[in-house]
């Protein structure tokens, strides 16, 4: 089997979200059991120059030629092939500039990027089973495969899968792109093409040309075909039911694994549990919190923007202070939910710690130290932290929807059956309810320790996962229909 996986940003090499993440395991897991792939990014001003593999390849776009060139890595155990054009791909930001702000040609940049991955193929000599694209940024690669190298023999018997990893973006672009992006007027048509109330879609561009869809967990495909989560594309999506699978993310437990993180102050296992203690302590220095040390730890880490449940987090964060924790935030984003929690630490200082920005290795002492996770989303279609923290024995509280339904189930104190808390309705005072229900369990430490190696001892490895794209794959091959 031989596979094309094509994504905007993969780690370690560029990372502003989750889709990094995936993209920086998924293939390594591939390669485990069997496939052959090859892992396609554009190189951005930050990546370093690594192998040079084409001094020239040359696309047609953009009613000329333009020539790249390609570099390639392979040290994190999968081979990577950059498409090195700076003209597109050596700016500030990968999709934006530092004030937030997305490249008013960012259709064009990653058109460039999608044709470009079919023209290495070619030049190359790897001949695709699968080409494999991930989101808006590669939503007309399958188009590109179809239409316009569709009548190619080097593509005869290539099929394509597209992963929606989040609906919400959507790659909307003006129509009179079109030709400049290589395509005809008639892709614009409102039922079999990708016009979108006015605009041009690179997502729905994805979802109508791959052989086959899917996204990142069984509950968001089901979602994502109703009009509460479709993002005005649960017509388009449920006409595809037949094509459209759901495949949970899975969690590299060579990064993400207590039992020897690097970072941790001492490593545990569900074993032997003793090493929690020094990393909850590791972590109240770190944010030089000096309470009451037998306070749980409440730990989150996002995006910090309504949809992750920050606004149910900011109406009840007055309630959480007046009870015996402490609570630590690592991430940014919108700037009034960052200038909120900064008051709140400045209201609470020895309880309250939060870091604006990414610090890699705050994000694993934070999974560690913490006693419990808080992922109370609007919308989730996979979640990975939820999964981080059921391995790191730090007891999530989520919503139930996407990702976070399919890996968390409510703790039963008579079954001892479960692995966290979850809630339904998008209401705080469901998710404060949550709260005292998991303080009352946390009270009880034998009953708190058995929760916690429920969560510890769950198989979410992308080898699992791996194993779902391989017969999706398989069946994309023998054309049937999935």
């Amino acid at each position: 089997m031989r596979v094309i996986f094509a994504a905007s940003e993969i780690a370690p090499y560029a990372k502003t979200g989750g889709l990094a993440d995936v993209a920086g395991s998924l293939p390594k897991a591939l390669q485990r059991k069997g496939a052959e792939v090859l892992t396609v990014l554009p190189r951005y001003g930050t990546i370093p120059h690594h192998q040079r593999v084409l001094d020239r390849l040359e696309v047609p776009f953009a009613f000329e030629t333009k020539s790249a060139s390609v570099w390639s890595d392979d040290k994190h155990g999968f081979p990577v092939y950059f498409i090195d054009l700076p003209e597109y791909f050596v700016r500030p930001g990968i999709y934006g500039d530092s004030s937030g702000t997305e490249y008013r040609d960012n259709a064009e940049r990653f058109g460039f990027f999608s044709r470009a991955v079919l023209e290495l193929t070619r030049r190359i000599g790897f001949k695709p089973d699968i080409v494999h694209g991930n989101d808006w940024q590669t939503g007309l690669l399958p188009l590109y495969l179809h239409r316009n190298l569709g009548n190619d023999p080097y593509f005869a018997g290539t099929g394509s899968l597209f992963t929606i990893h989040n609906l919400a973006y959507q790659g909307l672009f003006d129509p009179s792109l079109l030709p400049r992006l290589g395509l005809g007027r008639e892709v614009y048509d409102p039922v079999s093409g990708i016009e979108f109330h006015g605009a041009a879609s690179s997502l729905k561009a994805g979802i109508i040309a791959a052989t086959a869809v899917s996204t990142v967990s069984r509950r968001y495909a089901l979602e994502i075909q109703t009009p509460e989560y479709g993002c005005r594309l649960d017509g388009l999506l449920r006409s595809r039911h037949h094509d459209l699978v759901g495949i949970l993310n899975g969690v590299d437990y060579d990064d993400w694994d207590p039992r020897r993180d690097p970072f941790l102050a001492r490593n545990y296992s569900p074993e032997d549990l003793s090493g929690k203690e020094a990393c909850r302590q590791d972590l109240l220095r770190d944010f030089q919190l000096s309470g009451d040390a037998a306070w749980p730890i409440v730990g989150c880490i996002s995006r910090l923007v309504d949809q992750k449940g920050f606004d149910l987090i900011s109406e009840i964060a007055g309630r959480m202070m007046q009870l015996g924790l402490y609570f630590v935030v690592l991430g940014s984003g919108d700037r009034g939910l960052e200038s909120f929690f900064q008051a709140l630490r400045d209201a609470h200082p020895d309880r309250v710690g939060v870091y604006i920005g990414f610090n890699h290795e705050l994000a694993h002492k934070i999974e560690a130290g913490a006693d419990l996770f808080l992922m109370p989303s609007k919308y989730e279609p996979c979640g990975l932290n939820q999964m981080y923290s059921l391995r790191y024995g730090t007891v999530p509280i989520v919503r139930a929807t996407g990702g976070l339904d399919d890996t968390v189930q409510d703790f039963d104190r008579s079954t001892l059956q479960g692995n966290g808390f979850k809630f339904f309705d998008y209401e705080a005072n469901r998710l404060l309810e949550k709260i005292y229900e998991a303080l009352l369990v946390y009270a009880d430490r034998p009953l708190w320790e058995i929760l916690m190696r429920n969560g510890m001892t769950a198989d979410f490895s992308w080898d699992r996962s791996a194993l779902e794209y391989l017969d999706v794959y398989a069946r994309l091959r023998s054309a049937v229909t999935i």
